[in-house]
Parts: structure tokens; C-alpha cells; sequence
């Protein structure tokens, strides 16, 4: 269910976004491999996500070209839409649905052929297949986190997006998790998360990127040099 690799899984040029007359990213580059994990560390505000957000194509940047897994956001939506899984801070799960039949309906919506198979598959995968017949209302916050990850992987996309999605988890949960992005890459699919952690981001990521000024940037050094661009984080002028 892969389209044709292009250049990048992801590649951004000169995107920009405001809220209002407040700017958010400004003239911001950034590209991710296929085969890449990408961390995004930033300050609260930063606008990481809102990158996510854009990426995940729920909102639109104000100017400048996104393509994620080689389509482009503006005029291929709905192509770039069935490659792409995302995890955010809201798990998109219907509370009086059973796990099962939320990743049934979303198999369907994603045109999933062999949905059974698929859906047991996924549940295996975060460990659920024990709580399908459960409804969402009746799992803890862990196992809802679970659950939206199983929601993200079920139609296999090419680019996989995360809000800190390590929000909610156990070690054991982080683990699985850890170990899952790391198979979606060594398969050449590629993924992008955002994170405060900065020793568990750079666990999980090939190269980690700094969100500041409106603005990537790529810091040395490790844990060292993210905290250094960190603490440097430029404050906006006056109006913006």
C-alpha cells in the first residue's frame, strides 16, 4: 500500500503559519529519509504542534510547500492522507465503541482490504488483543494511548507522526512503542515526533532537530547540544 518512494518522506520549503497576528513558523525548512526517525524537541510554543498538525495535513500553512510521502499537502490532500498515521494528544476513539470495532470502522474508512486480519494484527501489535472486546470509555489512559497507536498503524502508512506520544505510557508501553518505530523504519518507512524527553528522543530518533524561532535546526553534541539550542531560543519582537 506504498506509493512510489520519492525524494523524501517528508520535505518542507519555506513554510510559514500564524494564528491570528501571531506568527508560529516562519520560512522553515526541514526534510526527513525514508528509513528516518526524525525527534523534534522545542519549547512550550514553539510550534512543534502545529508542524505536526500541518504535516498531518489537519491544518493548512499559510504559505510555503509541504510534501509528505511525495504528495503534495495543497493539491493532493487526500492522497497524502491514506499514507499518513498520526498520533496526537487526542486519541480520535469512539468512547462507547469497543476497541476492536474503532479499528474496525477506521479499516473501513481507510479502505483496508482483509480488515480482520488487519485489525487482530494491530491489536496484537500493542498488546490489546485482550481488551478488543472492551469499550474505550473502560480503559485507562495507557491503554487508550495503545489503542490510538493501533488506530495510526492499522492502514500500514508510508509516514508515521507523533505527538509525544510517549504521554500516558508505562516502560513497558514505551518500550513496544520504541521497538515498533524502530521496525517502521528498518522497513523504509519513516517517522516524525515530537518530544520533551530528550534521552528518549535521541533513543528513538536517527537525528533530532531543535523548533525554535519559528524555525528548525539541527544542534551537535547530543543531549548537550539540544539543551544548549534550548536554553538559546531567541524571544520574538515586540508584535509578533
Amino acid at each position: 500500500m506504498t506509493h512510489e518512494r520519492p525524494g523524501y518522506a517528508i520535505a518542507v520549503e519555506g513554510l510559514e503559519k500564524s494564528y491570528r497576528d501571531w506568527p508560529v513558523l516562519w520560512d522553515l525548512d526541514l526534510t526527513a529519509s525514508w528509513g528516518e526517525s526524525l525527534a523534534l524537541f522545542g519549547a512550550n510554543g514553539a510550534g512543534k504542534t502545529t508542524l505536526l498538525r500541518i504535516l498531518s495535513t489537519s491544518v493548512r500553512g499559510d504559505s510555503g510547500t509541504v510534501r509528505v510521502a511525495g504528495w503534495n499537502l495543497a493539491s493532493q490532500t487526500g492522497e497524502a492522507r491514506r499514507h499518513i498515521g498520526v498520533v496526537g494528544h487526542r486519541s480520535f476513539l469512539y468512547e462507547d465503541l469497543t476497541t476492536r470495532e474503532n479499528l474496525v470502522y477506521y479499516a473501513r474508512l481507510y479502505g483496508v482490504s482483509d480488515r480482520e486480519a488487519q485489525v487482530k494484527a494491530a491489536l496484537e501489535r500493542v498488546g490489546l488483543s485482550s481488551r478488543a472486546g472492551h469499550r474505550v470509555r473502560a480503559l485507562s489512559n495507557g491503554m487508550q494511548k495503545r489503542a490510538s497507536i493501533a488506530r495510526a498503524i492499522l492502514h500500514q502508512p508510508d509516514v508515521l507522526l507523533l505527538d509525544e506520544p510517549e504521554a500516558g505510557l508505562d516502560r513497558e508501553s514505551r518500550q513496544m512503542l520504541g521497538d515498533l518505530l524502530a521496525e517502521w523504519t528498518s522497513e523504509g518507512r519513516s517517522v516524525a515526533f515530537t518530544t520533551h524527553d530528550i534521552e528518549l528522543g535521541l533513543a528513538w530518533g536517527h537525528r533530532a532537530a531543535v523548533l525554535s524561532g519559528g524555525c528548525v535546526t539541527f544542534p551537535s553534541g547530543g543531549a548537550t547540544g539540544i539543551q544548549q539550542a534550548l536554553s538559546q531560543s531567541p524571544p520574538r519582537e515586540a508584535g509578533q
